[in-house]
């Protein structure tokens, strides 16, 4: 039986392409691999690889002599690079050539073995590439669904207020600009976030988010911008921070209002120099990330105390998005019933379906204190008290501060 490893991400054995103008070195990989549970390819050149990579787009990994004619192997990488970034190359040097696959590695090739190389050292290099391949693969097509879910006509909603929000939103994703979301807790400022990210450019790079209030001062500090070594108590470790993971995509702060003030100068540096250093570090950091922060306090008063940086507010709030509360659009209620049933119903194997007339009334009626976070919560513990049979959400299955009113 084959090795887990040995299977691309489609279950199938792995594939792969050894590119070498030495008949035997291709032979004995070819034999070697084959053995190995693989399907192997090979090329004699570098010009025949790539037309075998056109018509083999299930390959996994290349395996490549660094020294060809036509193209070379570096050649071939950088063109590979462009067409599959998930395939992963590994190169074969002589000794003499180590610097160049050193170089190699730098523009993206996943290792090297040198001449006379070590097979069963290339066996495990193979398999951690196809393991690379698998999760980069993965990987993508997770940001394609997220793409997908919050995409503008994916956020539920027809009032006129969400609607000239998104318009709003359309409009300031393609940009850097940086944005402060507004509105009280459980409006969805993290889903307008995600929107704003998942329609820019830098949708198919990170997303990260950050609960500031959730962290003392010196944690968020760290969190923020990382730490080197030795740098406090308990760092035993070098860390990257959210910047670094958030590079040439969005980073989202919520709370920003209750960020302590040597953080709030930290981060109006970064806004300005686009750089930073890690705590107890001195190495500058360069980064790009678009800026994306949200809280439910008034920023103006904080300002006004001497409790939140003037000049950190308005680089924070090149674009202001205002989220109005659930009562305050009280027509996307039962679109928002509908979409939390469908969720919750087929995760408690429920045939909840739709809410009766008397508890529609009622959930549209209520004023929502919590926002949709509290209708949601609402909607998911219906779904657990509902009878297994029960295809209609009735007023019996509502918290008691909802169904006490009068329909």
């Amino acid at each position: 039986m084959r090795e887990v490893e040995k299977l691309s991400q489609n279950g199938q054995p792995g594939r792969i392409l050894i590119a070498d103008d030495e008949p035997n070195i291709r032979r004995v990989l070819q034999a070697t691999f084959q053995r190995e549970g693989y399907d192997v390819l090979t090329a004699e050149s570098g010009r025949k690889a790539l037309d075998l990579l056109r018509a083999n787009d299930g390959t996994d990994v290349l395996i490549s002599d660094l020294i060809m004619p036509d193209i070379n192997g570096v050649e071939l990488l950088e063109i590979v690079r462009e067409m599959n970034p998930a395939l992963s190359v590994v190169m074969i040097t002589a000794h003499g050539t180590i610097k160049t696959a050193v170089d190699a590695m730098r523009l993206g090739a996943f290792d090297y073995v040198t001449k006379p190389f070590d097979m069963d050292e290339l066996k495990v290099l193979v398999r951690k590439a196809i393991e690379r391949r698998g999760m980069l693969t993965e990987d993508s097509a997770v940001k394609t669904k997220l793409r997908k879910t919050y995409r503008f006509d994916s956020i539920i909603g027809q009032s006129q207020g969400l609607r000239q929000i998104l318009d709003v939103v359309s409009r300031v994703a393609r940009s850097r600009a940086s944005v402060l979301i507004r509105g009280e807790s459980g409006t969805g400022k993290e889903l307008i976030a995600r929107a704003l990210h998942f329609n820019s450019p830098r949708a198919k790079e990170n997303f990260v988010a950050v609960a500031c209030i959730a962290l003392s001062e010196n944690l968020l500090e760290s969190e923020l911008f990382g730490h080197e070594k030795g740098a406090f108590t308990g760092a035993l470790s070098q860390k990257a921070g959210r910047f670094e993971q958030a590079n040439k995509g969005t980073l989202f702060l919520d709370e920003i209002g209750d960020i302590p003030a040597n953080v709030q100068m930290k981060l109006l540096r970064v806004l300005q120099e686009r750089e930073f250093e890690r705590v107890g570090g001195n190495k500058t950091i360069k980064v790009d990330v678009r800026l994306v922060t949200a809280t439910n306090q008034d920023l103006e008063k904080l300002v006004a105390r001497g409790d939140f940086r003037e000049d950190l507010f308005y680089r924070l709030n090149d674009v202001e998005i205002v989220l109005p509360p659930l009562r305050e659009r009280r027509e996307d209620i039962p679109l928002l019933v509908e979409h939390f049933l469908k969720r919750y119903g087929r995760e408690d194997g429920r045939d909840l379906s739709s809410a009766s007339a008397e508890c529609l009334a009622l959930l549209t009626g209520y004023s929502w204190p919590g926002n949709i976070r509290e209708l949601e919560n609402a909607i998911e513990r219906a779904c657990v008290l509902a009878d297994p049979d029960q295809k209609e959400l009735t007023p019996d299955l509502l918290p008691r501060e909802v169904a006490s009113q009068s329909a």
